[in-house]
């Protein structure tokens, strides 16, 4: 078995064999492997996943779903009076929400990758900052347009701030768009890459409750 979730920047892959190379491998549970792969490498292995959603592959699962029936196996979560799930990617954003285990409410934003995982991605990689060094700080940048959000930031380190300052700032402003695009609920179940990012889920709980699912609920929810 092979459950693929493709994302754009990275894939997440949970199968019974270790097939993939030992350095992609993230963790062994019983007789279940996962590992998470740049996408470019999984597009040249030509692999053919038993289940599959994202936008890198020829997916056969909606990824909302996905991320539903992901989530609903946590047994906080479907025994919850209330529910949400968000789910942040590399180039988009989506929600759902339970109350008392049944479906109630979603939404995705499938329309701008402005304020997701790539482009912080970039500007880490433009201004030679790595994760760990971003910070959770008061200020934040509003970053409704990432076009904007990125003068922003230029602007603010050729006024004499560090990169890292100002894109702590960036971050926490994604992360109150989190927030609202989830419609202000007083705790997230977070999902995806984000959840390893300190200072987005600092700036996060800055608003409500946060507790971090990792990276693999998607695929859970493709089993």
């Amino acid at each position: 078995m092979i459950y693929l979730d493709a994302g754009t920047t990275y894939s997440k892959i949970i199968t019974d064999s270790p097939d993939f190379d030992e350095e992609y491998l993230f963790s062994k549970n019983e007789n279940k492997y996962y590992y998470i792969l740049p996408s470019s490498v999984v597009k040249s292995l030509n692999i053919t996943p038993t289940r599959s959603c994202g936008h890198m592959a020829n997916a056969n699962e909606n990824e909302i779903i996905a991320l539903a029936k992901g989530a609903k196996k946590i047994k906080e979560i479907e025994e919850a009076k209330e529910a949400v799930i968000l789910d942040l990617g590399s180039r988009d954003a989506k929600w759902i929400k339970f109350r008392s285990g049944k479906f109630h409410d979603m939404d995705w934003n499938t329309s701008c990758a402005s304020s997701t995982g790539a482009t912080v991605e970039m500007l880490l990689k433009f201004y030679n900052v790595k994760a760990e060094e971003l910070e959770f700080t008061a200020e934040k940048f509003a970053v409704t347009c990432g076009i904007f959000g990125m003068e922003k930031i230029m602007d603010s380190i050729s006024s004499g701030a560090k990169p890292s300052e100002a894109i702590s700032k960036f971050v926490h402003g994604i992360a109150f768009n989190a927030w609202n695009f989830s419609k202000k609920p007083e705790k997230i179940y977070l999902s995806g890459g984000f959840c390893e990012n300190k200072c987005l889920v600092d700036s996060l709980k800055n608003y409500c409750e946060v507790e971090t699912l990792g990276r693999f609920i998607l695929c859970e929810g493709l089993e």
